[in-house]
């Protein structure tokens, strides 16, 4: 599995939800902060003006993409100067739709709709919210472009079709559709930062061919007993080039990512699964249940068997943890 695909599949819980909103002058809508959710907005046709907590308002037109990887307050108006409102659509808020994936017309009562978007949201496991994401400004903009990214259009124009065409097979199609755009944004951004000599940070991390290949290798098979230089033998490296590269790209040391990823898909085995602990410890990487629970307690302030039986719920990420296995050859 790829890193960014591999991210996705653990950071995300629960079902994405989105629904089509047509906005009728004049409109305002404050969108509010939901801690581990992100959310996006699209314009499908018209236009209008971002609202950002801080900073000067944004002129957005159809086509246009909004992502909030974490889920920070913001607002959508027919102008700047239009009084926000709270909760007309907010998909965090199922209450509020008539129906799951549609919302009634918002504004002045009567005439065309000026402007149509999607609204949608995504629900995050702050327990394994990856350093990825935490990377990522608080807002992202992608202005559309004739001929920009064009699969993240197909897959706007996809998601618009079937919200507004609701039709039997909805509720399989439309999650898959969410997933698809999550990516497809996340792509864009990426592989759009423009790169130079010295970066660092996961844009960086993710276009480094040297430091990707060893991404890969720990996301393909995180079990496997790596050590630093093993790791940098696959990424073409020396152990201590590899080691300094990786430290400055991803934010910490290779052994240290490995033993932090592990225990973070750890997280998602046990919610998945009900696979014996001493399953879920080898799957990882870990010898021994023993071991394994010594760790995730380290690094989460919960032992895995209660987190499974809490149903994750009480994990939280020990920032100030370590594992003495990441300065060693593996977590075994």
């Amino acid at each position: 599995m790829d890193v960014l695909s591999d991210v996705i599949a653990v950071m995300r819980t629960g079902e994405p939800r989105s629904a089509r909103v047509e906005w009728q002058a004049p409109w305002g809508q404050r969108f509010r902060t939901v801690p581990g959710a992100a959310g996006f907005q699209i314009v499908l046709r018209g236009h209008c003006w971002l609202i950002p907590e801080d900073g000067d308002p944004v002129p957005l037109t159809a086509g246009d993409v909004v992502f909030r990887p974490h889920g920070g307050s913001h607002g959508l108006a027919d102008a700047p100067s239009t009084p926000l409102a709270e909760h007309v659509c907010d998909p965090q808020d199922d209450s509020r739709f008539e129906r799951r994936y549609a919302a009634a017309p918002a504004g002045r009562r009567g005439g065309a709709p000026a402007t149509v978007t999607l609204c949608g949201a995504y629900q995050l496991d702050e327990a394994r919210f990856h350093p990825l994401l935490s990377d990522l400004p608080p807002l992202l903009h992608l202005p559309a472009r004739l001929g920009r990214h064009p699969r993240l259009r197909a897959a706007v124009d996809l998601l618009g079709a079937e919200l507004e065409d609701l039709r039997p097979g909805i509720d399989a199609l439309v999650p898959a559709l969410l997933d698809t755009l999550l990516v497809y944004i996340l792509r864009a951004w990426f592989t759009e930062q423009p790169m130079r000599a010295g970066d660092t940070g996961w844009a960086a991390a993710l276009t480094d061919p040297a430091i990707s290949r060893a991404l890969e290798a720990i996301h393909r098979d995180p079990a496997h007993p790596w050590t630093v230089a093993g790791l940098g033998a696959h990424a073409g490296l020396s152990r201590a080039a590899f080691s300094r590269r990786f430290t400055a790209l991803v934010g910490r040391p290779p052994l240290a990512y490995l033993t932090w990823w592990r225990l973070t898909t750890a997280t998602r085995l046990l919610h998945i699964s009900d696979a014996p602990l001493s399953v879920v410890a080898r799957q990882v990487g870990y010898g021994s249940e023993f071991a394994f629970a010594n760790a995730f307690k380290r690094q989460f302030d919960i032992a895995p068997g209660h987190y499974r039986r809490n149903g994750g719920s009480s994990a939280r990420p020990n920032t100030a943890a370590s594992d003495p296995a990441a300065d060693g050859a593996a977590a075994l």
